[in-house]
């Protein structure tokens, strides 16, 4: 389905300086009220057809509280940016229920037996997601300069909710990051030399505002994807991250080869990072700031491993490194990066 109606949604979201994904989200939602609603024009449809879309998806499809609150945001998005409509009331209908889970947490065994099966860039990105506490999003969109070796530092740009923050970085890693910017240092060069490349993605913002920067080295994703390819928002010939869903393959298939009967994933580090950092005794202040949590509650959730007070930020992936076993294949094999031979 794309409509004329549609393509007006696209723009307004790209005039909003949304995220690519969250104009995909945002349009699949949106069909997927038309579709509900018979392809009846949203401009007919009222608060009382919202609030029947959003009980179907509760009591019929059975959707998680999360999906619930998301397929809402796109319809409040669409009333009140796209139709421009007064403020609309859609409190009153059947919330999604799920019982309160905790999280999945891994044990220190079962981490170096998941990181000794995984290889090359997707072992330093685990690192990286357990090391530092980092969402797999968070970790794909890294860039070079965001990569403080000196106060052994990440910054995260624009993180869930928009939000940026400084992470701990462990210095085990620093090898191994060296490695990976000379790997984005040769890449670049092929790009800069590659006609029609107009450089790394960039918010309009900024690349507005730093009109040079998508060709510098420092703008370039940390692990970009091995080949060139085309913006689907404009066209222009880029060269994008790796992707999120390789990744948690990578994870996945290590988590299944290692006998971890626990429903882990890429979360499953970020959740280990929280909970080993409070076992280590930082403060919840501390894990709060190290995750990006807006409200402290959704933190208190890591202490039902244990109640501690302290004032350090320490990176629990220094533990496991220091142990010889840990495999050091880390890296990329030279084989595959003929670039930096």
């Amino acid at each position: 389905m794309n409509s004329l109606f549609l393509q007006q949604v696209r723009l307004v979201i790209r005039t909003k300086y949304l995220s690519y994904k969250t104009e995909q989200t945002y349009i699949y939602w949106i069909t997927r009220f038309i579709r509900h609603h018979n392809y009846q024009h949203p401009e007919s449809l009222e608060e009382a057809h919202v609030r029947d879309f959003l009980s179907y998806l509760a009591l019929t499809e059975n959707v998680a509280p999360n999906t619930q609150k998301v397929a809402l945001n796109a319809l409040v998005f669409l009333y009140r940016h796209v139709l421009q409509r007064p403020p609309m009331e859609f409190d009153d209908f059947y919330r999604a229920k799920t019982a309160p889970k905790l999280p999945v947490v891994l044990t220190p065994s079962e981490l170096r037996g998941l990181f000794s099966l995984i290889t090359g860039v997707y072992k330093l990105c685990a690192c990286l997601m357990y090391g530092s506490g980092l969402r797999v999003m968070e970790v794909s969109r890294l860039r070079v300069q965001d990569v403080d070796l000196t106060t052994l530092s990440l910054t995260v740009r624009e993180g869930k909710g928009r939000k940026s923050r400084v992470v701990t970085l462990a210095p085990e890693l620093m090898p191994y990051l060296k490695r990976r910017i000379e790997i984005v240092r040769a890449y670049h060069q092929e790009d800069l030399a590659t006609p029609g490349w107009e450089g790394v993605y960039l918010p309009f913002a900024l690349a507005k505002k730093y009109p040079s920067a998508p060709k510098e080295l420092g703008w370039q994703y940390l692990f970009p994807a091995k080949k060139q390819s085309l913006d689907p928002r404009t066209g222009l010939l880029r060269r994008h991250h790796i992707g999120e869903q390789a990744i948690q393959r990578a994870v996945k298939k290590a988590v299944r080869a290692s006998g971890i009967l626990k429903p882990a994933s890429c979360h499953t580090l970020r959740h280990s990072f929280a909970t080993h950092m409070l076992q280590k005794g930082a403060d919840i202040r501390t894990v709060q700031e190290q995750l990006g949590h807006s409200d402290i509650r959704t933190t208190e959730i890591y202490t039902h491993v244990l109640r501690r007070n302290g004032h350090v930020v320490y990176s629990p992936l220094s533990d496991l490194m220091l142990d010889p076993s840990l495999p050091p294949n880390i890296s990329e094999p030279q084989a595959s990066y003929s670039l930096c031979a």
